[in-house]
């Protein structure tokens, strides 16, 4: 098989990692748990851009580059793009499917953090699961708001804001429980598309609750695309036999 590099960031990504054998390159950014159980090998870290990630893919010899990072790690998956490009290799990316809103959703989608901000007036008790992002505007929180933010991390809050640190999977129980102990009227939420932190949004539908959504980046294109870990693993089968 040739040698791949699969950049990560996203949870299906560990589980394609799990397939590799140490001829294999696995990369992550560094934020949360490295694995420690691989067959591969894991590099931590970043490449310094993607004239980086280009020499690094000519000086270990990879064949493959697979982006499975998050849907909204543009950046990154642009970088991967022009290395893979400038290294005149091919790029394979998994891109997770969309939510896409249900019967009895009310669904607020906005282009970027000006725009998130003005849709969020009306409310006073809203959820953050957008990551860290929130953290550099704790002191720009009206006085009629407290928020909640959801991070992996916990980092310290301020007398408008409570940070929560867990990781998913989340159980519907427990978001329930969130909500209701919280007061929730709002939840902010990037359109990740993952099954782990979906519960969120069935228990927003429950109880009537808006979600404002941050619009998805636009991503460069690939050789090939997937939509999961399966289709990706049959291609990488098929990829070896040749």
């Amino acid at each position: 098989m040739k040698r791949i590099l699969l950049l990560g960031g996203v949870t299906e990504a560990l589980a394609i990692a799990r397939t590799l054998g140490p001829q294999h390159i696995y990369s992550l950014a560094g934020i949360g748990r490295v694995p420690t159980d691989l067959q591969c090998q894991v590099h931590v870290g970043g490449f310094g851009g993607a004239e980086g990630l280009a020499q690094f893919i000519r000086e270990n010899g990879v064949d493959l580059l697979l982006d499975a990072t998050h849907p909204y790690a543009a950046r990154i998956s642009q970088n991967a793009a022009t290395a893979a490009r400038l290294s005149g290799i091919p790029l394979w990316a998994l891109r997770r499917p969309a939510w896409q809103p249900q019967p009895g959703d009310d669904w607020r989608e906005v282009c970027d953090w000006a725009e998130l901000i003005e849709t969020l007036k009306p409310f006073h008790r809203p959820l953050f699961t957008l990551g860290r992002e929130p953290l550099q505007h704790l002191d720009e929180i009206p006085v009629e708001q407290f928020w909640t933010l959801r991070a992996l991390d916990v980092y310290p809050g301020n007398t408008r804001c409570e940070v929560i640190g867990a990781r998913g999977p989340f159980l519907i129980d427990d978001e329930r429980a969130l909500f209701e102990r919280r007061n929730i009227d709002v939840l902010i939420s990037k359109n990740s598309g993952s099954s782990a932190t979906e519960p969120k949004l069935e228990v927003a539908r429950e109880r009537g609750v808006p979600v404002i959504v941050l619009k998805r980046p636009v991503l460069p294109g690939v050789e090939r695309e997937f939509g999961s870990v399966a289709e990706i693993l049959r291609a990488m089968t098929e990829q070896a036999s040749m």
